[in-house]
């Protein structure tokens, strides 16, 4: 889409009230009162318009573009009939033409099918693709005029409708000598004597219409462009008429507006013709004109392809069904990508996608990283996936030996679709990367004290939960932690989403959550401040029978529970709180240092003397030293070896 779709519902407002729909008279209302209320002391309201009014739209150009160019027509006329304008008009260039007879008509009858669903019946205009020929020999005389009055209509026509008159010129008559088409010639860029006498008739019979509006391929007035001074005889006559309100024409594949002597000139982009998009807002993009006509006046609003929505499409089920495909489609991965000593790779990587809602949905994932040494095959993958079925994708990823530095994450972009009964729904990109397993040597312990410095903004370690075995029952989860800003929730090291367990830091005092048999346990050192810049080893045990929270080897808080933990597969946080797309959230602002969870309750009794320096055994599932970045990684000195990854601008410091 060329704008973004948050913005569809404020566009479409906006239309509205440019349009006139939403806009209330002037004044007071005349005649008796059409507002009716038994509350006699409330404020009186200002009755919308009442006089009669009516809607058309206006199809830019189709051909110029690449093929899929009539998908982009068939969603405009989808979008319009929602709308139900009473007519529908075209400003040329249907088809690609540029042809023999043979091609000319299929094009032709794919134009006209599409368009014939409308519900408003459509007037076409014709344009230069559709009516200039070419192929072997001389073309035949007019080229492919007759074709196009066969099967399209009138080149030149006019016609009535709510005390308005429409009229259609045709701006490809060719050189009057020769009868040569060109569009870059300015003797071919010329009107008739016969279509202009005809002009001026018709302006004479519309003489007593309200309003007047002229279509057009070529927009003749932009003399610059090489059409010359012709249109000039025609302007004169369109202001001698003096109901003529707006000249709509195509062409340019760019919109542009002028106006001169009261009347309005609107130039059309494109309705699935070739677009560059440069500055979609700018009017490079795909679009049809509605507009608005009034007994004095018309309001005229552009609505980009693809932003218009059908209320009545969304229902209860709908709606459920993408809110649940929004938050649960996630891939699930056969494992992780393993990166040797050298930071090369060979693997093949399994990625499985389960469709948890009531209609079909499409996938497209398309890998990328900013390091070229990445060489993932296939690149892309698009499947559909239909109601509760599970697809699996295997891709085989590679990386030749390089140094860690130029070693770069490697993520797919996912698009999803929902396949509803009448619209197909998208849901907002996002991206995803595989876990990436790397074998990192041990570093020797600093001669200087190291620790982990987080900015309290976006910075934070991720720890592939996959690969964090802690099993259902005893735990423990502990560091030494000194804070710059105390204010506010900060998780220090957490993965709690309506599930699992977190350190954090609240208002100053520190806490332990559990989420137990569906529900939060929470103990909190509520007598115990945090001085910012001061070294906390904090501490949260769970044994199966109480949750118990240490301060320094202190006994902080406890409260009997017992039950089942609440898992989820989302990455632990060190540094920062987890949110339900894998996102960190509540960062901490400080320093954090000697990490480590445990499947055992590792601490009892009132208190116990905490070691500066943590070792591993058996029942450490993660143990981080915090004295070395390793390229994006920080090691993990547990038997698990699953290093966190780095996010935001984490470091590693000399600990104050």
């Amino acid at each position: 889409m060329p704008l973004h779709q948050c913005s569809v519902a404020v566009r479409a407002v906006v239309l509205l009230v440019t349009l006139g729909v939403l806009t209330p008279a002037a004044g007071s209302q005349q005649g008796p009162s059409r507002l009716h209320t038994n509350r006699p002391d409330a404020l009186d309201l200002t009755m919308p318009r009442d006089e009669e009014t009516f809607l058309f739209a206006v199809f830019g150009d189709r051909t110029g573009g690449p093929r899929e160019g009539v998908a982009i027509l068939r969603d405009a006329v989808r979008e319009v009939n929602l709308i139900e304008p009473d007519l529908v008009l075209t400003v040329g260039d249907l088809i690609q033409g540029y042809s023999g007879p043979g091609p000319w008509l299929e094009q032709m009858a794919e134009y006209k099918t599409i368009m014939n669903g409308l519900k408003a019946p459509w007037f076409p205009v014709a344009g230069n693709h559709d009516v200039y020929w070419r192929g072997e020999g001389e073309p035949p005389a007019g080229e492919h005029d007759a074709l196009y009055e066969q099967h399209f209509g009138p080149l030149w026509y006019a016609f009535e409708h709510k005390q308005s008159w429409f009229i259609v010129l045709y701006t490809d008559e060719g050189d009057p000598e020769t009868g040569r088409k060109s569009f870059t010639e300015q003797n071919a860029q010329r009107i008739s004597a016969e279509q202009l006498a005809w002009l001026e008739q018709m302006l004479q019979r519309a003489s007593g219409a309200r309003h007047v509006f002229l279509f057009l391929h070529h927009p003749r007035w932009l003399e610059g462009s090489g059409y010359g001074d012709d249109w000039r005889k025609v302007h004169s006559l369109l202001v001698a008429a003096g109901n003529v309100r707006a000249v709509f024409a195509g062409h340019i594949h760019r919109m542009r507006y002028s106006e001169q002597d009261g009347i309005e000139y609107f130039t059309l982009a494109t309705t699935g013709g070739g677009q560059s998009g440069l500055v979609p807002e700018a009017g490079f993009l795909h679009h049809y004109d509605l507009v608005m006509v009034r007994e004095d006046h018309i309001a005229v609003a552009t609505y980009p392809v693809g932003s218009a929505m059908d209320h009545r499409a969304l229902t209860g089920d709908v709606v459920d069904d993408v809110e649940r495909l929004a938050r649960n489609l996630t891939p699930v991965a056969d494992g992780a990508i393993r990166i040797d000593h050298e930071f090369a790779a060979d693997t093949t990587l399994g990625l499985s996608f389960t469709n948890p809602v009531s209609r079909p949905i499409e996938i497209t994932l398309a890998w990328n990283s900013p390091d070229s040494h990445w060489t993932v095959a296939p690149d892309h993958e698009h499947v559909q996936i239909g109601p509760g079925e599970t697809v699996q994708l295997h891709f085989d990823v590679s990386r030749p030996p390089t140094s860690v530095d130029a070693l770069g994450e490697l993520s797919a972009d996912l698009a999803v679709d929902y396949l509803a009964d009448s619209t197909r729904i998208s849901l907002p990109g996002r991206s995803w990367s595989p876990n990436l397993a790397p074998s990192l040597h041990p570093a020797p312990r600093p001669e200087h004290e190291q620790a982990l410095d987080c900015d309290g903004i976006d910075d934070a370690l991720s720890v592939n939960s996959a690969s964090l075995d802690v099993p259902d029952g005893p735990l423990t989860v502990e560091c030494y932690a000194a804070a710059r800003a105390t204010n506010g929730s900060r998780g220090v090291v957490a993965k709690t989403e309506n599930s699992e367990y977190g350190l954090y830091i609240r208002d100053a005092s520190p806490e332990f959550l559990l989420h137990i048999d569906g529900t939060y346990v929470t103990v909190k050192a509520s007598g115990t401040e945090l001085q910012p810049g001061s070294w906390y080893h904090l501490a949260g045990v769970f044994d199966g029978s109480e949750l118990r929270l240490y301060v320094n080897g202190r006994l902080a808080a406890s409260q009997p529970v017992a039950g089942h933990r609440t898992p989820n597969a989302l990455p632990l946080m060190i540094g920062a709180d987890v949110d339900s797309r894998g996102n960190s959230t509540r960062h901490f602002d400080g320093w954090i240092d000697e990490v480590r969870i445990s499947s055992v309750a590792r601490y009892t009794g009132e208190r116990f003397r905490p070691s500066r320096y943590f070792d591993a055994d058996e029942q450490t599932a993660l143990l981080l030293h915090c004295d070395a970045l390793i390229g994006n990684w920080l090691r993990d000195a547990g038997p698990a070896h699953n290093h966190p990854t780095r996010r935001g601008g984490v470091t590693v410091r000399p600990a104050p």
